[in-house]
């Protein structure tokens, strides 16, 4: 399935895409704890994934379409899954990591 939502301005989108990517680049090389960095890992592998789908193919390759117990579940690919799974990750580690002690 191919998501073309998107498609009406290819460029836009993957230019704010690598905008964000930069972004969490700088935010991955402060990150706190080994499971943030993990998490922004995912987010940023997943969303350059999407970029690349994006500017090759003009658009993002949907290809997992499930059907669960009657319900049909959004398509999605395994970008959209790392992305998702990062951002969950990056909420929990925020709630129950340690908190940073500064010292003066």
């Amino acid at each position: 399935i191919g998501n073309t939502d998107g498609a009406w301005n290819v460029w836009l989108l993957s230019g704010l895409a690598l905008v964000i990517v930069a972004a969490m680049l700088v935010w991955l090389r402060t990150a706190s704890t080994r499971l943030a960095q993990v998490a922004l890992g995912g987010i940023i592998g997943g969303a350059l994934g999407n970029v690349i789908d994006r500017l090759r193919f003009g658009a993002v390759a949907d290809f997992l379409d499930l059907h669960v117990l009657g319900y049909h579940w959004p398509a999605f690919n395994v970008a959209d899954s790392a992305i998702t799974v990062g951002a969950v990750i990056l909420v929990v580690d925020s709630l129950f990591a340690a908190p940073v002690s500064t010292k003066n």
